[in-house]
């Protein structure tokens, strides 16, 4: 679907249609989390690793002789504040917004395979996934380059598309259920008014490339509430809420990698 398409396709709407979301998370900026309703899964977002095998070397390890070699331009005015913050500031390796699989050489690397390799749970209890977890994989913040490892505030494209093919599966009119997409401000960078878009879920697969945002939707839910998608702007998971056949489905679906925390619901 063409960027045009996809804006005739999902039409604003006023911010007042999420405000019942507020009711569950009130003031949050970064995405409504809503309670489970009446059965809740995590989607872990997919990181993959180098096929030939894990390096020493950090992404900041990269990061700093590539500035050591060309040393970024500085405007005038920034001074040493920000010379001091690029001296102390650590590239993790972790993106923010929009991403997908890496390409030739890259294979899907399992929550699951790397916290069984450290011993450790795949996210510790009374957390949320995020950069908390799986730390011995990234112990000084920053991951080893041969991992490109889960991106924060967004659904990987992969996993997105997934997702809604098995929401279509669970809603009675398939592709004619009426949903809204609602997007944070720290998404829209619009702190006055909330963004919120109707349209129908067959089109929202294409809501992962809208051209006005950088980001799926923070939220996503039929019209009637029988399910609601949270994509939270520092999270490394997004999180379905919905009957149990629903998640269900989402915890056995192959292609997918899906964790219930109760504590989170």
């Amino acid at each position: 679907m063409e960027n045009a398409d996809v804006e005739r396709a999902w039409v604003r709407v006023p911010g007042a249609a999420a405000r019942w979301l507020d009711e569950f998370d009130p003031g949050q900026p970064s995405g409504y989390e809503p309670p489970r309703r009446p059965d809740a899964a995590w989607i872990l977002h997919a990181m993959y690793a180098w096929r030939e095998g894990l390096v020493t070397t950090t992404h900041d390890d990269l990061h700093r002789s590539v500035a050591a070699v060309w040393p970024p331009e500085r405007s005038e005015g920034a001074g040493d504040v920000l010379a001091d913050l690029e001296e102390i500031a650590i590239d993790t390796g972790t993106d923010l917004g929009r991403t997908g699989h890496p390409g030739s050489g890259w294979r899907r690397l399992r929550w699951r395979e790397l916290a069984r390799g450290f011993g450790e749970p795949v996210v510790p209890d009374g957390r949320r996934p995020g950069n908390r977890c799986l730390r011995q994989a990234h112990p000084a913040g920053s991951w080893s380059a041969a991992i490109r490892p889960p991106a924060e505030g967004c659904l990987d494209r992969e996993s997105w598309h997934r997702l809604i093919g098995l929401l279509l599966r669970h809603s009675p009119s398939g592709d004619g259920t009426r949903c809204l997409a609602y997007y944070c401000p720290l998404v829209t960078n619009d702190w006055d008014e909330d963004t919120v878009l109707v349209g129908r879920l067959g089109d929202a697969g294409a809501l992962y490339d809208h051209p006005d945002m950088a980001s799926c939707p923070s939220n996503l839910w039929a019209e009637d509430r029988s399910w609601i998608v949270y994509c939270d702007w520092d999270l490394w998971g997004t999180k379905v809420v919905g009957p149990t056949s629903l998640v269900e489905t989402l915890l056995a679906d192959p292609e997918l990698e899906c964790v219930r925390l109760p504590w989170t619901s």
